[in-house]
């Protein structure tokens, strides 16, 4: 199954990333501080695709709560580490993709996706599982980066990769298309922005509401 072969990937990568600086740390700052614009600290937060923790962490004392999960069990034994060194105790960190998560409906009071939602092969069912977690009202929050709206030797270099295993599965859309499929589980978007710093980087920052 593709989700198998993917934690495989980054089974063996999370090392190596939990070790790599992050790269546009401008934009990722923005991110952070309009995300944390949007909760309370009264609230119950879903994350998936947390990778090794770096940005649940950050996010946790603006929260009651937070629930963060990735596909890749050594990316969340990484979380976990950072967890226990920085002495945060409100984070839970699991194994678990959005639209299988074993959480009952209407547990969240928002759900966040950083950078993963074009790592994603069916959107729809993650997005899906997203809405059904989330309560009446919950935010959506996401980061994504439109590849089909990058650098074209981006978009060259990702299927290169993929056929020496240097790459999971990667998708490539716009951010209408992305816009689109939000739109179609069931959020209106009440948001957008442009996180990328360079005038190529099509990081597109969305809130939306569930409906």
């Amino acid at each position: 199954m593709p989700t198998s072969n993917d934690a495989r990937f980054w089974d063996r990568a999370a090392r190596k990333y939990a070790a790599s600086p992050i790269s546009d740390m401008e934009g990722y700052e923005r991110t952070l501080e309009n995300t944390r614009r949007h909760l309370k600290r009264t609230d119950t937060v879903f994350e998936f695709g947390c990778g090794t923790g770096t940005t649940a962490l950050k996010l946790a004392p603006a929260v009651a709560r937070l629930v963060a999960t990735d596909i890749a069990s050594e990316m969340i034994a990484i979380a976990r580490e950072k967890a226990v060194a920085e002495g945060v105790t409100n984070v839970e960190f699991a194994v678990a993709t959005a639209d299988t998560a074993p959480y009952p409906d209407a547990s969240f009071d928002a759900a966040l996706s950083f950078n993963v939602l074009h790592l994603v092969e069916d959107r729809a069912a993650a997005l899906r599982g997203l809405h059904r977690m989330l309560k009446p009202g919950g935010l959506f929050i996401s980061k994504t980066p439109a590849l089909s709206e990058m650098n074209f030797l981006i978009r060259l270099a990702v299927p290169v990769m993929q056929a020496f295993g240097q790459a999971p599965y990667v998708a490539c859309f716009s951010k209408n298309e992305l816009e689109r499929e939000i739109a179609a589980a069931g959020f209106e978007i009440v948001e957008r922005a442009l996180h990328g710093s360079g005038k190529k980087d099509m990081r597109i920052f969305f809130v939306a509401r569930k409906v």
